[in-house]
């Protein structure tokens, strides 16, 4: 065994006494092992690094269902392949496909079997063409599976080792300490050959949760992230991963176990020879979220909760006091790791992160702004019983309609204004496919499905959709046109590297902005966006430009002179101002 191999062992046996204490821990490591890497396959002899390597300017992520374009006659995922070959490449390198197995309920999030393709969608050979094209992320649904597939379906007739696969609670504990998303009942009540058994259900009473404290759970899920990393997967987003160790008596949410898990997933694959990185998804407070880093040991990413609700606050109030106070303390991504910022997706708008951030008095008065524009609540239970707001489930296109003055005549221009923001960020931009194509609020979707997520899940047909995008006026064509130049732009340009140098910048609180610089020092840009629908101006000294090199606005390409006595921003008008005009003009002097 190489002494490398070793390292890996022993690591492997010490996160392994951490999790099962009561298993042989070698016995484990060796069973994991030949789960990971089966049929003769290894291990890299070393361990990948942590490094600012993973990833560049030119990373971002379109987010989409496989089913969000059909025809009717081709495969939803021939559509989606002819869709990003006509209008994303180069404008996005990462597309993740939403749960595309055979499901029960929740969209693809209740699986019925993570080895298969949904056949309505198409099949595994769709899915790998995609990702020889696009960098693939793909959904690992840890926590739950669905009550209508293989494994629930064994469990029920107690056959080995299903019988073991979920996990049982007594209706008699005291399990109000519980963290939970929904407002459905904790406990299931099932009948199974053996007697009456209350299973634990997280979040609907379709999705039942795994029981991670058997081992064989563990193992099982290690084979299949080891066969979708052979059909092309290169970013396994941990699905609801914050619950999926439960001890009764504590909240079940963010255990130790749990993040031992993660730091175990995490290892392995720095030891595959494939490029993987680990996305979590936690849909929690800012403190809980960043947790999930470890100590450069756990995700190489994390989702940026708080910035859809923040900059939704911003948008409403024109005023950026809240997104700006947050923003100046948020810690850089530690070396090797990643924010995925994003502002809308398949879910809702989540309110915990905003939770310490926003006064109450601003949620709620941003939660009526977004209702009057169309948008939908939903709520969660909390340990006394009582109700809150966890998300606001609209199309973000439309909630750009309304501020708290009303609506006016500046729709298009904030919602830009809205996307161009965590382009600007440090960190990887991903971006909803229905923000990129300006998708109106779907009530009839909601009306006929029965579930408030419905509305922002839109399936366009083909056609009409290809039709919009002909239509140089329309808002689909608008939107699409202006992301996409802004995203070329940004792809070309150093100081924008996922881990680029970031420093807020105190300007008017009409206005958001961050100074960044690339990793050599060699190009600063100031991102500055008027989330106003007043003209604002800036004196070019309070920026501490520096006078000798000449400073362009990358998006209008306006000179920034010294000599003038400010610099205007139009209302929601962004500018990235910058010494250089990136990676072309670097390389040619190279």
């Amino acid at each position: 065994m190489h002494q490398e191999h070793k390292l890996l062992n022993a690591r492997l046996r010490e996160l392994l006494s951490r999790i099962y204490p009561d298993e042989s821990a070698p016995d484990l490591a060796r069973a994991i092992i030949a789960a990971f890497w089966p049929e003769g396959s290894v291990p890299r002899k070393r361990a990948r690094t942590p490094s600012n390597r993973l990833w560049s300017e030119k990373d971002a992520f379109l987010i989409t269902y496989g089913d969000t374009i059909i025809d009717g006659a081709h495969k939803p995922l021939d559509l989606l392949e002819d869709f990003l070959s006509r209008y994303m490449g180069g404008v996005v390198d990462g597309v993740h496909v939403l749960p595309f197995f055979p499901f029960s309920s929740d969209d693809g999030f209740a699986v019925t079997d993570y080895c298969a393709v949904n056949p309505r969608l198409g099949e595994w050979s769709d899915i790998s063409r995609i990702a020889s094209n696009f960098h693939l992320v793909s959904d690992l649904v840890l926590n739950h599976v669905s009550s209508q597939g293989n494994w629930f379906n064994q469990y029920r007739q107690g056959n080995a080792p299903y019988d073991k696969f979920f996990y049982e609670a007594d209706p008699d504990q005291d399990l109000s300490a519980v963290v939970r998303p929904r407002t459905t009942p904790l406990l299931q009540k099932i009948e199974t050959r053996t007697g009456d058994r209350h299973v634990w259900c997280t979040f609907s009473h379709d999705q039942i949760d795994l029981n991670f404290s058997n081992p064989e759970v563990l193992l099982e899920m290690l084979r299949i992230i080891r066969m979708h990393i052979d059909k092309g997967v290169r970013t396994l987003r941990l699905d609801a991963v914050a619950f999926i160790w439960k001890e009764p008596g504590t909240s079940c949410i963010h255990l130790p176990q749990t993040h031992a898990i993660v730091q175990l997933i995490r290892l392995l694959v720095d030891y595959t020879f494939e490029t993987v990185v680990l996305l979590t998804e936690t849909n929690v407070p800012r403190s809980e979220n960043l947790s999930y880093f470890g100590n450069r040991n756990e995700a190489h990413a994390v989702y940026n909760f708080p910035l859809p609700p923040l900059i939704l606050h911003a948008m409403q109030s024109g005023s950026a006091k809240y997104l700006n106070r947050w923003q100046a303390t948020m810690p850089p991504a530690q070396l090797g790791c990643a924010y995925l910022n994003f502002t809308a997706s398949h879910d809702g708008i989540g309110m915990r992160p905003a939770e310490g951030v926003l006064p109450t008095e601003e949620k709620n008065r941003m939660i009526e702004t977004a209702q009057a524009a169309g948008a939908l609540v939903s709520m969660r239970t909390m340990p006394d019983g009582t109700e809150q707001a966890y998300e606001l489930n609209c199309s973000l296109f439309d909630a750009m309609r309304m501020t708290f003055k009303g609506e006016d005549d500046h729709h298009f221009d904030r919602f830009i204004c809205s996307q161009t923001i965590p382009m600007s960020l440090e960190g990887i931009p991903a971006f909803y496919i229905h923000s990129f194509l300006a998708t109106p609020s779907d009530h009839e979707a909601v009306d006929r499905r029965g579930m408030n997520r419905a509305i922002n899940r839109h399936r366009w047909h083909y056609p009409d959709l290809l039709e919009r995008m002909e239509d140089e006026g329309s808002d689909q064509a608008r939107v699409m046109k202006a992301l996409s130049e802004r995203l070329r732009i940004r792809a070309r340009q150093p100081g924008f590297h996922p881990n680029a140098t970031q420093f807020t910048l105190r300007l008017d609180p009409r206005l958001f902005g961050v100074w960044r610089q690339s990793l050599d020092r060699y190009q600063s840009i100031f991102a500055i966006h008027n989330v106003s629908d007043e003209t604002v101006t800036v004196d070019p000294a309070d920026l501490n430009m520096i006078e000798d090199d000449t400073w362009r606005d990358l998006l209008s390409g306006d000179v920034i002179d010294f000599d003038a006595e400010t610099v205007s921003f139009a209302p929601y008008q962004c500018r990235w101002i910058s010494n250089r005009r990136g990676a072309a003009e670097r390389d040619a002097l190279s």
